[in-house]
């Protein structure tokens, strides 16, 4: 089940992903190849040469293709928690402390394996500094996530915001 959970925030995040590409807006041949281009198909085919070829990958550590590795990757896409509906089960399990979509949502925070029940353990404490209210955001519920572990030492390195 866990596997299954994971697979669809996955699917999910690509299927809504807003970012900049890896190595810059116009790195790889795809992007050569469909220049100016809109739509779907367009940005499909051009991802996918880019991907099945490597080019991209070469560009960026080469520094041709039109790849730079200097600018940061953004993100403009919803919370994979708001996506998902995973919120309701998060919060379900924050509450018990245990549970499948706490793992996960651990796991997307990058919380190494034997972090993971000290994480269920800080984040079942703080349930109701996290949970602030009924109709929290999953922004918001990560958020204050972010803010409680930044306060445990042990789990302070994993603070990173997503």
């Amino acid at each position: 089940m866990k596997r299954i959970l994971i697979g669809s925030l996955l699917a999910m995040t690509s299927l809504t992903a807003l970012a900049e590409a890896p190595g810059g807006p116009s790195c790889g041949w795809g992007n050569m190849l469909f220049e100016g281009q809109r739509g779907l198909p367009s940005h499909f085919i051009a991802s996918t040469t880019n991907g099945t070829s490597g080019n991209a990958t070469f560009g960026m550590t080469s520094g041709t293709n039109g790849c730079s590795t200097d600018g940061a990757l953004t993100y403009g896409g919803r919370s994979l928690l708001a996506i998902n509906g995973m919120l309701d089960e998060l919060s379900e399990d924050m509450a018990k402390g245990q549970g499948e979509a706490l793992t996960t949502y651990a796991v997307l925070l990058g919380v190494a394996e034997q972090d993971r029940a000290h994480f269920a353990a800080v984040t079942h404490r703080h349930f109701s500094e996290i949970f602030s209210s009924a109709d929290i955001t999953g922004e918001q519920m990560h958020a204050a996530t972010l803010s409680v572990i930044k306060r445990d030492s042990r789990l302070a390195k994993y603070a990173q915001p997503a």
